[in-house]
């Protein structure tokens, strides 16, 4: 089985799941006024965090009694900082359904140890069972699962009245999908993911009643200064105006900037959705007509328009052990690769074998279309790898 050598290539070929491409017209020049060789706790620092934590209220629509705050580590350290500063207060349910939010749970379990815990679990492909979410208990989730392609469908499933906290997982979700702010307590993201930032900040959004937890709940393990929000029992409100716990880099600030200010220019949080749709449905279309490849997750209305996670179906390729099966997926991301066509689009680690392809808004449909036939040709070539192997 061979295929003509697609004659279009992807101008960009950055599919990776994060960090993510980056938007599109970008160049180094972009970065021109990045506060270089200054302090960040100078006026003009400040002002541009500031700058950085604004632009999210308005792009991402973050209601205005919520607050913002730039923080260390990336999506994880802003996790974290929730896990440890708000948990231990009242039961907790933890949702996991791929790695990251089984991280989560592990984070929880093992180095928390709290024993009021309840786990629901589902494997990849599948959303746990949602209407057994206590209202009562605090609730960790991620809203998108970046290593599964599975997203939450709303957040219906919330109780309004709910006695708990819930803390979202949001980095592949935020400018992407539809945040269901009113049932959100503490949402997290990076910069690396929607907008094609750049990695090592974590974005912390909390609402007012994140915030009396903090100011009225103490945990009874000690906290890392990089994880203290509050002094005295009050809100460090510093953190949330641009005064970052630790040192940031102002050149990934500038980079930041430019991404939101392009977010802006194109309609705002609409139009980034509404990108990350279109890229996504021309995979849909690609696969609805393509009967080697299915999406890993069955439902449509579950499936993610930003980390779009495909399993190889073919019946012949299904027969071989499983050290084959993923060698041989492997070796459709590899031929992409060299041919310098898509990178790191190999399924992440401790996903089942795949192909996982970023489609949200800093992708240009064309060159999701163009991707789509080279998948094809690389498909033809580990077949007959595969035939002359037998």
């Amino acid at each position: 089985m061979t295929l003509k050598t697609p004659a279009v290539r992807p101008l960009v070929p950055h599919f990776s799941s994060g960090p993510c491409a980056k938007r599109p017209g970008w160049a180094a020049q972009n970065l021109k006024d990045a506060l270089v060789g200054r302090s960040h706790r100078s006026k003009p620092g400040k002002a541009k965090l500031k700058r950085a934590i604004d632009l999210t209220r308005e792009v991402l629509q973050v209601p205005a009694d919520y607050r913002i705050g730039i923080v260390p580590a990336s999506d994880t350290g802003a996790i974290e900082m929730s896990l440890w500063s708000l948990l231990g207060a009242r039961p907790v349910t933890m949702l996991s359904w791929e790695s990251f939010g089984e991280g989560w749970v592990s984070d929880v379990v093992k180095e928390l140890k709290l024993k009021d815990v309840s786990v629901l679990r589902a494997g990849y492909g599948e959303l746990p069972d949602l209407s057994k979410v206590d209202p009562a208990s605090d609730v960790v989730f991620t809203w998108n699962g970046t290593t599964s392609g599975l997203r939450v469908p709303n957040g219906d499933w919330i109780a309004a009245n709910r006695e708990g906290l819930t803390i979202c997982d949001a980095t592949s979700a935020a400018f992407a999908q539809a945040l269901d702010w009113p049932k959100l307590d503490v949402v997290t993201f990076s910069w690396q993911k929607a907008l094609g930032g750049e990695a090592a900040h974590g974005m912390l959004i909390l609402s007012p009643r994140a915030v009396t937890r903090l100011e009225t709940y103490r945990p009874p393990w000690p906290l890392p200064k990089i994880f203290r929000m509050t002094k005295g029992g009050k809100l460090m409100e510093g953190i949330f105006i641009g005064e970052t716990i630790n040192t940031p880099s102002m050149l990934c600030v500038e980079d930041y900037l430019d991404a939101l200010e392009w977010a802006k220019s194109i309609g705002g949080l609409k139009a980034l959705q509404a990108r990350a749709d279109a890229n996504a449905k021309i995979i849909a279309d690609w696969v609805a007509r393509t009967d080697w490849i299915d999406f890993l997750a069955p439902d449509p209305a579950l499936r993610s328009n930003t980390s779009v996670c495909l399993k190889v179906v073919d019946p012949s390729v299904l027969r071989l052990s499983a050290d084959a099966q993923a060698a041989f997926v492997k070796s459709i991301a590899a031929s992409l690769d060299k041919e310098g066509v898509a990178y790191d689009i190999d399924a992440y680690r401790d996903a089942p074998p795949g192909l996982r392809i970023w489609c949200g808004s800093t992708v240009e449909r064309s060159d999701v279309e163009a991707l789509t036939l080279w998948l094809d040709w690389a498909y033809a070539k580990a077949k007959d790898a595969l035939a002359k192997a037998a």
